[in-house]
């Protein structure tokens, strides 16, 4: 989208300045919408009456709020089931009245929808523009005939999240940004500029630019085209012109090279990011400008040097994980999704899988501003169905849009280094599936040919032969374990095809030491791909109960087998590839001495999402003088744990200990620490201490600044300390929040898997002695004050700057 001077854009809306002469602007078109859950009958019309309807700020998701009078988002008997996580879908509607300016007539006005969940219909004025049933692709409308100039507009849509028909959580209604553009009859086309570098050296690189411009007035126009590239740090570095002519009612396409000489180049350490500044000119004349980021990097992929970023070989620390925000819902907040990004950088993440959907432009420009690695996917079904209400009933008439919605809005992230086909597609094994993914793959290369193309493929076996020729790269799904049991079908696939390139698309938490030594040891081998990155709602209890999955594993609402969890937290196996990945790491859990929860009996073999059960808890009252399992996870060659400063003793851990080292403890409290050596020099330290009961509540702030825009975040932790400071790791304390100040609390959550409680309410339990609170500016700047209270405890509050 052209994101230029958006602000001033919201003055143009509202005020009857001149605008014939001014270039397209983009508005964000997120405040000010009303809503209605359930059925409404004529509310397509101008004149419908949505007075009482609930006022909302995009972007929106009715299944996290809680269902109409209870405390709480879940129910036993919805629809989703386990697959949901128990939320409820159904058909909500949404409505906004706005003016366009009359000054603005004789411009074009553009409406666009980032992503919509699901079967959306939209009306202007009481004409309906289309239908989208995609939940996750953007798609937009001319409106230009059906605006009324200086008058109210209405815009309306419905919603329908009917029947069983995701396998995860997948929130339900507008749930990402919508953006209104006023534009020059004469302007660059949606998602019409196209950036390329197919020639990069030290000393220069070349970029290409293609460029449609539209020309939707009545007569030939002769225009101007100006691409001027921007290095990081924003100074013009080329710039090249263009004149050409185009028809009335027709698009040109204007090939552009530029030279950029001694190119900083894209990487995962240096994400340095320039920028094409796109004009379009009539005369001396303004008519559109558009600014696209890109970088400058080149990729490779073959079976002798494996995935290579700028020539340099590198190995694909890879996380998958799906589009929710825990305690928001599917709500695509630009700082969410960003904070997603940050903490899986933080934790040695490169890469990620967007699993199995095109993700928010947010999340993909994070990828590009932070240096993580994506792979963008399509879809989880193409024909055959795997919900009776899923995306295969509209695959025939829709994939190409779709797919063509994902390649031209997302094609200039310097992050994306795969295009996906698709996920565990049914028909993957059979003559059908093999023909469906050589058209979606020839037509994906028509709209770009600078990323391979892959899928992620379970079943492993030579029958899947004819559909991997079809790709560029094989996303290998539980290729360690899972559905066969042979020894290393990654060597055994390349002895039979010693071209093909493989990474394991989806991998157990719990094979996180076999797959990644795969990696390591095979070149052909290019990335590991943990299933999952962040914990999610839905596919409740596959981290614990497993398959089969059943209606009876209610309160179970959230999956359980994230790395981190949907809090932000990291779970034990996120340390644990700490330990496979970095350098000097220690940390140090206990298992408890009955299972954390009730286990599953008939639990299938082949379920292995979980982890082991382990706490970072020290504190076992009743326990005293009984035998505790310690286990450590270490990159360091040996550590040495002490109990109340007593040494008891020093055990490997290296690759032939799995970098773990355990051992069985007897309870004493007070501190257990484990140090870290490299021979005999300390490099790393881990402890746990016996809480006391709690006496206070200490609130740390992710930010401490956030901008006055309506949609920026602060994430603020709510702990259960002790008299020393100790968060008390059983702590599960009733807590109330009150929020001061222009902002609102928009998310609460303790990453407790069989919570019910309300994500929206001012108040939550606390789990594992702390919670979550997210709050969100709105447009006035000032300070937002949050207070927690806990009963018993003196009451604590942290302030946010709102600027």
């Amino acid at each position: 989208m052209k994101h230029t001077a958006l602000a001033f854009v919201l003055l143009l809306l509202t005020s009857g300045m001149q605008a014939q002469n001014l270039p397209a602007k983009t508005a964000l078109f997120d405040a000010g919408w009303r809503f209605h859950r359930g059925g409404a009958q004529g509310a397509e019309k101008a004149g419908f009456d949505d007075a009482k309807w609930q006022p909302v700020d995009l972007p929106h998701d009715w299944s996290i709020e809680d269902l109409p009078g209870t405390s709480s988002p879940f129910h036993p008997d919805a629809i989703s089931q386990t697959s949901g996580g128990f939320t409820t879908g159904g058909t909500g509607w949404y409505r906004k009245t706005f003016v366009v300016p009359a000054a603005q007539k004789g411009q074009r006005v553009q409406l666009q929808f980032d992503g919509i969940y699901m079967n959306a219909e939209v009306w202007l004025n009481g004409q309906s523009l289309g239908r989208h049933p995609y939940g996750y692709t953007s798609f937009w409308y001319d409106v230009t005939d059906k605006v009324k100039f200086g008058e109210s507009n209405v815009v309306a849509v419905e919603v329908k999240n009917e029947g069983a028909n995701s396998r995860w959580y997948s929130g339900s209604g507008i749930y990402r940004h919508v953006w209104l553009t006023v534009q020059a009859p004469v302007h660059i086309e949606q998602w019409g500029t196209y950036l390329t570098t197919p020639e990069i050296t030290a000393t220069s690189a070349q970029v290409k630019a293609e460029t449609r411009v539209l020309n939707q007035s009545a007569q030939p126009a002769q225009f101007t085209l100006v691409t001027r590239l921007r290095n990081p740090k924003g100074k013009e570095v080329a710039r090249t012109e263009s004149k050409q002519t185009v028809a009335a009612g027709a698009a040109a396409t204007v090939a552009q090279t530029l030279a950029v000489k001694s190119p900083e180049r894209w990487s995962v350490d240096k994400p340095a990011l320039y920028s094409a500044l796109t004009e379009v000119y009539q005369g001396q004349q303004l008519l559109d400008q558009q600014e696209t980021p890109f970088g400058i990097r080149t990729i490779s992929f073959d079976a002798q040097n494996g995935f290579r970023l700028n020539g340099q070989a590198m190995k694909l620390k890879g996380g998958c994980f799906h589009h929710d925000n825990g305690p928001l819902g599917a709500k695509a907040y630009d700082r969410a999704e960003e904070r997603k990004i940050e903490l899986l950088k933080a934790s040695g993440y490169n890469a990620i899988r967007c699993s199995h959907n095109p993700p928010s432009p947010a999340l993909l420009a994070a990828c590009d501003q932070l240096g993580m690695l994506v792979i963008d996917e399509a879809f989880d079904q193409w024909r055959e169905a795997k919900n009776p209400y899923d995306y295969s009933l509209y695959f025939d008439k829709w994939w190409q849009k779709d797919v063509a919605s994902m390649m031209l809005r997302d094609r200039n992230h310097p992050s994306i280094i795969l295009w996906s086909l698709g996920n565990e597609i049914p028909e993957r094994g059979k003559p059908e599936g093999a023909k469906t993914a050589h058209e979606l793959a020839d037509f994906i290369r028509t709209l770009d040919t600078s990323r391979p193309i892959t899928a992620a493929v379970n079943g492993l076996a030579p029958d899947k032969d004819p559909y991997f020729a079809e790709l560029d790269v094989a996303g290998y799904n539980y290729a360690a374990g899972g559905d066969h049991h042979q020894k290393d079908i990654y060597a055994q696939d390349h002895t039979r095809l010693p071209n093909r390139v493989m990474y394991g698309s989806e991998t157990y938490p719990l094979e996180a030491f076999d797959s990644w030594m795969k990696t390591l040891d095979h070149p052909y081998v290019i990335g590991d791909f943990v299933w999952t990155a962040f914990d999610y709602i839905g596919e409740a209890s596959i981290g614990w109960l497993g398959y089969w999955q059943y209606q009876s594993f209610y309160p179970w609402n959230l999956a359980f087998c994230g790395d981190i969890d949907i809090c932000g937290w990291k779970r034990p196996q996120s340390y644990y590839r700490d330990a496979l990945w970095k350098e000097n790491q220690v940390s140090l859990f206990v298992k408890p001495p009955t299972p954390s929860f009730p286990l599953n009996p008939t639990k299938e073999e082949w379920s292995k999402w979980e982890w082991r059960d382990l706490l970072a808890d020290w504190t076992w009252p009743g326990q005293e003088n009984k035998p505790l399992t310690v286990e450590v996870y270490s990159s360091c060659e040996q550590v040495e744990l002490f109990l109340n400063g007593k040494s008891l003793g020093t055990k490997p851990t290296i690759r032939s200990t799995q970098f773990t080292a355990t051992w069985t403890v007897p309870y004493q409290p007070g501190e257990l620490k484990a140090i870290g050596r490299n021979g005999k020099k300390q490099v790393g330290v881990a402890e746990l201490r016996t809480a006391a009961q709690p006496t206070r509540l200490a609130l740390t702030a992710d930010r401490k600044s956030i901008k006055a825009d309506g949609q920026d975040l602060s994430y603020i932790t709510v702990e259960l300390l002790d008299s020393k400071g100790v968060r008390h790791p059983k702590a599960e304390n009733a807590l109330k929040f009150e929020l001061s100040g222009p902002g609102t609390i928009v998310g609460v959550g303790n990453a407790n898997p069989i919570s019910t409680e309300s994500y929206q309410r001012p108040q939550r339990n606390a789990w594992q002695g702390r919670a979550l609170v997210v709050v969100k500016s709105n447009q006035q700047v000032g300070k937002l004050t949050l207070r927690a209270t806990a009963e018993g405890m003196p009451a604590a509050d942290v302030t946010v700057e709102v600027r």
